[in-house]
C-alpha cells in the first residue's frame, strides 16, 4: 500500500504544480515614448519617480524641452501611460510624432503640427506614401535603374 500511496501523491503533486505554474508571456524589451506637458522640476521628478518604480522599467529619461518621457525595459505601453496619468498629467498620450524624413508628405493635412518638436511631424495616414501609387510610378519611369526608361535623358 505504501508504494501506491507514494505514486498517487507524486502524480497528483506533479500534476497540480504543472497546472499552477502557467506563466504569463513576458513582454519583450522595448522603448516607450510618451508626450506629456512638463512645466517644472517638481513635475519632472514626480513623473520620473513614478515610472522608475514600475516593475520592468530599466531606464527613464525625461526631456522637458520636447515634453517627452522615454522608458526602456520590459514594460507595457498602456501601463506606463496610466502610471504617468496617475501623477496628475491627464493629457499624457503615447508619442504621436515621427521624424520628418520618415514621411512622404510632411505638409499633408493632419500631419503638420505647429506644436511638434523640431524635425518631427504627426503620424498620419494621409502623409504616408501609398504603395504602388502614381508618384512611385512616375519616379520609376525616369529612373536609372529602369531599363525601359526614357532614353532622351
Amino acid at each position: 500500500m505504501g508504494a501506491l500511496n507514494f505514486l498517487s501523491d507524486y502524480l497528483s503533486d506533479h500534476f497540480y504544480v504543472s497546472i499552477r505554474k502557467r506563466k504569463k508571456r513576458k513582454i519583450m524589451q522595448q522603448t516607450v515614448n510618451i508626450k506629456v506637458k512638463i512645466d517644472c522640476d517638481g513635475c519632472e521628478r514626480k513623473i520620473k519617480n513614478a515610472v522608475s518604480s514600475m516593475k520592468g522599467a530599466k531606464s527613464v529619461e525625461v526631456n522637458r524641452k520636447m515634453h517627452k518621457v522615454t522608458v526602456s525595459g520590459y514594460v507595457d505601453p498602456k501601463k506606463v501611460l496610466k502610471k504617468v496619468q496617475s501623477t496628475g498629467k491627464k493629457k499624457a498620450e503615447l508619442w504621436p510624432y515621427v521624424p520628418y524624413t520618415m514621411v512622404a508628405y510632411p505638409y499633408a493635412a493632419g500631419a503638420y503640427d505647429k506644436r511638434a518638436p523640431p524635425g518631427f511631424v504627426r503620424k498620419s495616414e494621409q502623409a504616408q506614401a501609398q504603395p504602388g501609387g502614381t508618384d512611385d510610378k512616375l519616379m520609376s519611369l525616369f529612373s536609372d535603374e529602369n531599363p525601359n526608361a526614357c532614353t532622351i535623358m
